[in-house]
């Protein structure tokens, strides 16, 4: 059986299609009512700026895959506005800690190499992409506060904006060493984007004796980095960290009491999301995060949040999770706004092994999505988003099985798309 719901797949074997229609735009132009039960709230001509009809904050993986999911719908132009803490345009933020923190001789890795969505194959968005698709850019300005109520958002240099809908992509940041221990002393390095990362090879120039801390992602590539620059490198489980008479780093101290020279140390230890200002959304008290549903929405409407700041259900497990990982960030990402902007959803199966994603606009079948399916199922998509066919939503949604769906779906194709 179907539910009128939807959920993020993140394992492999996913595939979704949706293309741009023309059909697409009348949506600004349907009743609020319609607006709100969809999860919108209406962005009236009187903004100051009509680009502020859909804002984004946050500057990472999740913003830029959803800046694309906008233009792939023709929502972009003229109505979306991206607000970041960051001087770059989004990018791959995986790459700061691979190639990135390679010496000169390695060719490391640069920006406008990484910027989003080169990471999944996609087109690369440069700073003059956002401005040929008319994508209002706000950088180095993070948001400080929120009025709910009047739909507005201030930033940090005061300025105003209003928003129609509301896209929550601030992701995490770097879990730190309290103070009193020395984990804000001069040489002691922790990375979330391309400032940290720009610092941290400024210190591994001069480095001779490294440190890192953490087992994860983070501390594995580090440590895989500094061996580029042939540096002695060390990982350890610290009590504290120790100054030298300059004030910078210069040993650390372990757990059993021993002591190690070092010059600079990296700190991996994982992340926390961020959430400001944004508490009164609704946070989860048990994996952090902002509380959404199965399609990102929050518990105001108008509001939604994705990528590594989210607290999503897990159909699966039937728990709340939050991911913090790239697929995750790309995929909450178009899952989100496909939402958003094209309506209503129908879900069948799950997980058992499948699970698949019908989206459907005024009768007609405008996206679908497939997890785990096979490859004669992968190549059946393309076909139906490109027909966009009118389908019997009662008969979907009584749908049995991944592999029933998807063959009334088929059924509905005119004779000369048929497959």
């Amino acid at each position: 059986m179907a539910s009128v719901s939807n959920s993020l797949s993140f394992k492999h074997g996913l595939s979704l299609w949706c293309p741009q229609s023309p059909s697409l735009h009348r949506i600004r132009h349907s009743s609020a009512k319609n607006f709100q039960r969809r999860g919108f709230v209406v962005a009236y001509s009187s903004f100051a700026n009509e680009n502020r009809e859909f804002v984004i904050v946050g500057g990472g993986n999740a913003a830029g895959y959803a800046a694309r999911t906008f233009v792939e719908h023709g929502m972009a132009d003229g109505r979306l506005c991206i607000v970041s803490k960051e001087a770059y345009a989004p990018y791959e933020r995986p790459a700061l800690t691979k190639g990135y923190l390679f010496p000169l001789d390695k060719k490391p890795a640069r920006l406008p190499g990484f910027h989003t969505c080169v990471g999944s194959g996609g087109e690369r968005q440069t700073p003059e992409w956002y401005k040929e698709k008319g994508i209002e850019m706000i950088y180095q300005d993070p948001v400080t506060s929120i009025d709910i109520e009047k739909q507005t958002l201030i930033t940090n240099s005061g300025k105003l904006l209003k928003y129609g809908s509301l896209i929550v992509a601030t992701g995490c940041t770097a879990s730190r060493f309290p103070e009193k221990i020395g984990g804000y002393l001069p040489g002691v390095h922790y990375i979330r984007d391309v400032a940290d990362a720009d610092a941290l090879i400024s210190s591994l120039e001069k480095a001779k004796k490294v440190v890192v801390v953490g087992g994860g992602y983070i501390g594995m590539e580090v440590a895989a980095a500094a061996v580029g620059w042939k540096l002695d490198t060390t990982g350890a489980s610290i009590k504290n960290l120790e100054a030298g008479s300059d004030g910078r780093v210069a040993a650390v101290k372990l757990e059993d009491g021993s002591t190690i020279d070092a010059d600079t140390i990296v700190i991996g230890i994982g992340a926390k999301p961020t959430v400001s200002p944004f508490e009164r959304v609704g946070l989860n008290s048990s994996v952090g995060g902002i509380q959404v549903d199965g399609q990102f929405r929050t518990s105001m409407p108008g509001i939604f949040a994705i990528g590594d700041v989210a607290a999503f259900p897990l159909k699966m497990y039937d728990r709340t999770a939050r991911v913090e990982h790239v697929d995750h960030a790309r995929q909450s990402a178009q899952h989100c706004i496909k939402a958003l902007l094209i309506g209503e959803t129908i879900e069948i199966g799950n997980f058992d092994p499948k699970i698949a994603t019908f989206w459907i606009d005024s009768g007609k079948l405008k996206g679908v999505l497939v997890e785990s399916g096979s490859p004669e199922e992968f190549q059946l998509l393309p076909t139906l988003a490109r027909s966009q066919p009118f389908v019997d939503k009662a008969k979907l949604q009584q749908a049995s099985s991944v592999e029933e769906a998807l063959e009334i779906a088929r059924a509905a194709l005119p004779v000369e798309a048929a497959v």
